[in-house]
């Protein structure tokens, strides 16, 4: 095996690792559901680099809270407790009635619409603070309009800057 092969080996994510990331992260939000006495299913998937675990058939909004803060809250206890278990960091991605995909379409369109604003007038513009996950789509949608991005400031007040070409 040649040395770039063995790089892109050691590159691929661990799909059983993952996998087993997805189990820990579902048993442990299944509880958390049990405790709360809420009703809802869980699905296990991995999208990329990362295991996805979405808690759906719940109603109401309590589990994403204003603005996902209470979805982002109950990512990092679920991390937490995969990290507890496997040692290893978690990237986890917790999504709970669809919020995240609902928020990944605005945050693409948004991205979009400011980038052709900047194309148009050729002065860089700054977004409100967003989370990791937030940024990361508005990054790539600017990328995808052939424009660059940036984010500034320190957490919780990231955000990012549209910059033009």
């Amino acid at each position: 095996m040649t040395e770039a092969e063995q790089e892109t080996v050691a590159a691929a994510p661990d799909l059983a690792a993952l996998e087993q990331e997805g189990e820990i992260a579902a048993d442990y939000v299944e509880g958390l559901l049990d405790i709360a006495d809420i009703d809802g299913d869980i699905d296990m998937d991995v999208e990329g680099d990362r295991a996805l675990v979405s808690v759906v058939g719940v109603k109401g909004t309590d589990l994403v809270g204003p603005a996902g803060e209470v979805l982002e809250a109950l990512q990092e206890l679920t991390r937490l407790a995969v990290h507890r278990q496997t040692g290893e960091r978690s990237r986890l991605m917790l999504d709970v009635a669809g919020y995240r995909e609902r928020r990944r379409a605005e945050l693409t369109k948004l991205g979009t619409e400011i980038a052709e604003g900047v194309k148009r007038d050729g002065e860089p513009k700054a977004l409100h603070p967003m989370t990791p996950f937030e940024r990361k789509i508005v990054h790539d949608a600017v990328a995808a309009a052939g424009l660059r991005s940036e984010s500034e400031g320190e957490e919780p007040h990231r955000f990012v800057v549209v910059l033009p070409a």
